[in-house]
């Protein structure tokens, strides 16, 4: 019966070998997943099936690589280990350490702020475990997730430079030096010279790199931020007797069987409205600017050619009479949108208190009749239908 050995002066213990060759599994295949699914196209429903599929898989080894890593870190911290085979070099052995400990903090780093950007944005691409797609005390914010994806970016660039380091560091001990170094990290018994025990590394140099990383983090995501402002339209002012003076505009779809939300920041509307009238109580016309479009992770693709071009097409209208009915109140009209123009109708609820109204409506639209995401015809990728739900306060002008 064999029985695992634990770590001494002259090899590795088992479990830290465990530890070691596993992490060294799931890195050396989720770097490949995400840098293939990120150059991935998705312009068809296979291709983003298959995209979606690939950053799935990435995120959800990324989560098993953040628990083994501090599992490691922990079980290192925890116990004695072989010292250097050559403590007489003393820069190599503390560049080596310093290595050692960069990969570390980066195998935890670099898996958190990947999955706190995941946690930040809706949409694309799900996490495989079933704990959820949230984490504690983290928004669902644009600003939240660019930050983190953009310190995730860095750190999985440090990652792999301390990786190959790394690697590069037991090749030479293999073929160079000659010594002992890599075997006694392999299963089995390994007869080694006494080496004495471990020595944590200055703390200075490890503490440096990991700040000059998470400064380049940050002004990736500054300088990255001014890069994805994108041009949208100006809408002109409109005249209205009722004035919005507050309000949201959102939209709800369905992807991968997944809700993501998003919102127009930016819109305009035109309306008339008798509150005395039996029957035909006015009209509304709202002006939508489309590049306003908040939409998770997925807010880039939306504006695409396939999608709302908003090149080509960086508005959308509604237009409807509105009618007293006896739930409520019936806007009952079209939209015009990529230049496709289809009925709609928007019940709405409507709470009067003087000359300000509130106002509440829900209606659901089927983005195909606008030839929106033409190419994603397959539900199961991306829904038919979005939920439009509008809430907005307006007054009255005198």
């Amino acid at each position: 019966m064999t029985h695992a050995t634990p770590d001494s002066p002259t090899t590795y213990g088992t479990v830290t070998k465990v530890f070691h060759w596993l992490t060294a599994l799931l890195i050396l295949t989720i770097i490949p997943l995400g840098l293939i699914a990120s150059d991935l196209p998705y312009e068809t429903n296979e291709q983003l099936a298959r995209k979606a599929q690939l950053f799935s898989l990435h995120k959800t080894l990324g989560v098993a690589v953040f628990c083994v890593a501090l599992l490691r870190i922990l079980w290192a911290l925890g116990h004695a280990k072989p010292g250097a085979l050559h403590p007489e070099r003393r820069v190599e052995t503390l560049a080596a350490e310093t290595v050692h400990w960069l990969l570390y903090a980066s195998l935890v780093v670099t898996p958190l702020t990947g999955w706190i950007d995941h946690a930040a944005t809706t949409g694309f691409a799900p996490i495989w475990w079933p704990f959820g797609q949230s984490l504690p005390f983290v928004p669902k914010d644009d600003g939240v997730a660019h930050l983190f994806g953009s310190l995730h970016w860095v750190f999985g660039k440090v990652m792999i430079g301390a990786l190959i380091l790394h690697i590069a560091g037991a090749l030479k001990h293999q073929f160079v030096d000659r010594d002992a170094t890599l075997r006694r990290m392999w299963f089995g018994r390994t007869e080694t010279p006494q080496a004495g025990h471990h020595r944590t590394p200055a703390a200075a140099p490890l503490l440096a790199a990991l700040i000059l990383a998470i400064g380049a983090g940050v002004a990736v995501a500054l300088s990255g931020g001014e890069e994805e402002t994108r041009e949208t339209a100006t809408l002109d002012q409109v005249a209205s007797d009722w004035t919005v003076q507050d309000g949201t505009l959102g939209i709800t779809v369905k992807q991968f069987g997944k809700t993501v939300e998003g919102t127009f920041a930016d819109w305009t509307a035109a309306i008339t409205f008798d509150p005395e009238a039996a029957t035909d109580a006015g009209e509304v016309t709202v002006t939508i600017n489309i590049g306003s479009l908040t939409l998770g992770s997925v807010t880039d693709q939306a504006m695409g050619a396939d999608f709302f071009n908003v090149a080509e097409f960086p508005t959308a209208t509604f237009t409807a009479p509105i009618t007293k009915t006896a739930e409520g109140y019936t806007a009952d009209g079209t939209l015009t949108m990529k230049g496709q123009t289809a009925p709609l109708t928007l019940p709405f609820t409507l709470t009067l208190d003087g000359d300000t109204a509130t106002m509440r409506g829900q209606t659901t639209v089927n983005r195909m009749d606008y030839g929106v995401g033409k190419t994603m015809g397959d539900e199961a990728n991306l829904g038919f239908d979005v939920v439009v739900a509008v809430d907005l306060t307006a007054t009255r002008g005198q």
